[in-house]
């Protein structure tokens, strides 16, 4: 039987929130959030004009509750040429805080993307 290895936590300083649950490090890694979705900010990715809106609203507030901040990461996967990791802010999970503000929803691997476009 083989042990599973822990990824390693490391740390970063965020340069930059490109939405919200996007951002990217000084290091210029970009990372997605785990485990999370929130709203799309381009037109050609949304499905209605209130994702849009709700995407915008996710994106200024993770830039609040982010930018310029230094996070710890355990890095879990990649998806389209990002790092995808656990993230936490002054051991926080922000995953959890993100759900808690309501800008973000529980995305499991495997299920079906978040709906933005009802309630």
């Amino acid at each position: 039987m083989k042990a599973s290895i822990a990824a390693p936590v490391e740390s970063g300083r965020v340069v930059r929130v490109t939405d919200g649950d996007t951002f990217r490090l000084e290091s210029g890694e970009r990372v997605r959030i785990a485990g999370i979705d929130a709203a799309e900010t381009q037109p050609g990715n949304a499905k209605c004009a209130i994702e849009l809106v709700r995407g915008k609203a996710a994106t200024e507030r993770t830039i609040a509750l982010l930018d310029n901040r230094m996070l710890t990461l355990e890095r879990v996967g990649r998806s389209y040429k990002r790092t995808v990791a656990r993230v936490r802010l002054d051991g926080r999970d922000v995953a959890t805080m993100l759900v808690e503000m309501g800008i973000a929803r529980w995305w499991p691997r495997g299920h079906s993307k978040p709906d933005w476009c009802g309630r």
